[in-house]
């Protein structure tokens, strides 16, 4: 109640000043021919439909119709107050539903038309004279009937007019507010376009960083796994094979040289390709031997150019396969590396394959992420994987093969 009497205070306010006005006129009226009760009554339904205008504007109109029949049934005369159905017929057209509106000028004419044969059966009583409306009646019966348009026009003109006028206002208040919801709209629309933008921001940060983590992972895990299986050669070195020492801890400095380069390149975003196709990877491969892994390499057709991306992709591929070869194969077992070049034909990729025996003791180790790093490292560029695992007279055997386009957008 406390929250809805300021919105009522105004009207409320209208209502009693009406009601105000209406119960003087009653007491002040002369040659009244109906009781004043009526009177009263007519100034209380009036201020009630005034107060109710701008809230209840349908109910403001029937309670008009209210005193109209009231008036039309028991004989009641007009009062001056009655002009305030004015501010209904505003209150019907500013706030009411699409109902009341059709249903209040549709009222306009049929309550003046109402009203003029009111006059002309039953006069205006004491209004005549409380008014000054002698020369009115005079006037009347001068011009015969044809007063009775003009009165119905005059009529219609008192209630159209604000009518017209709340009806204006209206529209003016529908359009300001299309026009804030519009705004608003676009305001939702614009932070929609920035919440998309931040989003993909986002996402390309994130691709970014599990890009650098792959990189990462793929440089430092290699080389790990080459100083690892060097240091654990040196271990059944004897005191008399110092040459032999020395060159392993050589090996094992370049090593780690070459992996710190190889991650100040990785954090280096002007700096990130890996080394050319071919001699990159027999660098790679060169470098798993030295660790004092047998490897066995072939090529297969015309070497070609990679683009840079491509390259990228291949060395990190092949870095992967041999680090997870060297972890879980068997030291006593030659690591097979095939790369065959497209020759034209229905193949359009380098297919590149590494096999090695599987350590029993190697498989108790937890899984990493390897595999999948290469899957949608290869995927992202139109490249595809495949790993089997299948028993031969050594032992376990594990395959994994990797097809890379030779040119960029390639399926």
């Amino acid at each position: 109640m406390r929250t809805d009497a300021p919105r009522w205070l105004p009207d409320t306010a209208a209502g009693l000043a009406v009601l105000a006005l209406g119960l003087l006129e009653a007491a002040n009226r002369d040659n009244v021919t109906t009781p004043r009760t009526g009177l009263a009554l007519v100034a209380l339904m009036m201020a009630c439909a005034v107060a109710m205008s701008r809230h209840a504007p349908g109910a403001a109109l029937g309670l008009t119709w209210g005193i109209g029949v009231l008036q039309v049934v028991n004989g009641v005369d007009l009062m001056l107050v009655e002009l305030a159905i004015a501010v209904v017929a505003f209150g019907c057209a500013r706030w009411g539903s699409t109902a009341t509106v059709w249903l209040s000028v549709l009222s306009i004419p049929a309550a003046a038309l109402i009203a003029v044969v009111y006059v002309g059966l039953n006069g205006l009583g004491g209004l005549v004279e409380g008014a000054g409306f002698q020369q009115l009646v005079e006037d009347r019966y001068r011009y015969g009937d044809t007063w009775q348009i003009g009165a119905a026009v005059i009529g219609m003109s008192l209630l159209g007019v604000p009518w017209l006028a709340g009806l204006a206002l209206r529209f003016v208040a529908r359009a300001r507010s299309s026009r804030v919801s519009q705004e608003h709209a676009e305001e939702e629309a614009a932070e929609a376009v920035r919440e998309s933008e931040q989003a993909r921001e986002i996402a390309r940060l994130r691709e970014e960083q599990a890009r650098l983590a792959r990189d990462v992972h793929d440089v430092v895990g290699h080389s790990l796994a080459v100083i690892l299986a060097q240091a654990e050669s040196a271990q059944y070195l004897s005191d008399l094979d110092s040459e032999k020492l020395k060159a392993t801890m050589e090996n094992i400095a370049t090593s780690a040289r070459s992996s710190l380069q190889d991650v100040r390149h990785v954090l280096t975003p002007a700096d990130r390709a890996g080394p050319t196709s071919s001699a990159g990877l027999d660098e790679l491969i060169a470098g798993v031997r030295a660790s004092g892994h047998e490897v066995v390499s072939s090529e297969v057709g015309v070497v070609q150019p990679l683009p840079p991306e491509l390259e990228v992709v291949a060395f990190r591929v092949l870095q992967e396969m041999l680090t997870n070869a060297m972890r879980h194969g068997r030291r006593d077992e030659p690591v097979f590396v095939e790369r065959h070049w497209p020759d034209g034909g229905g193949d359009a990729g380098l297919r590149i394959e590494v096999r090695n025996v599987v350590d029993p003791a190697a498989q108790e180790t937890p899984p990493g992420q390897g595999l999948d790093g290469m899957r949608r490292r290869l995927e992202s560029v139109g490249g595809r994987l495949d790993v089997r695992q299948r028993a031969t007279p050594e032992g376990e055997t594990f395959t994994v093969t990797a097809w890379v386009p030779v040119r960029s957008g390639a399926a």
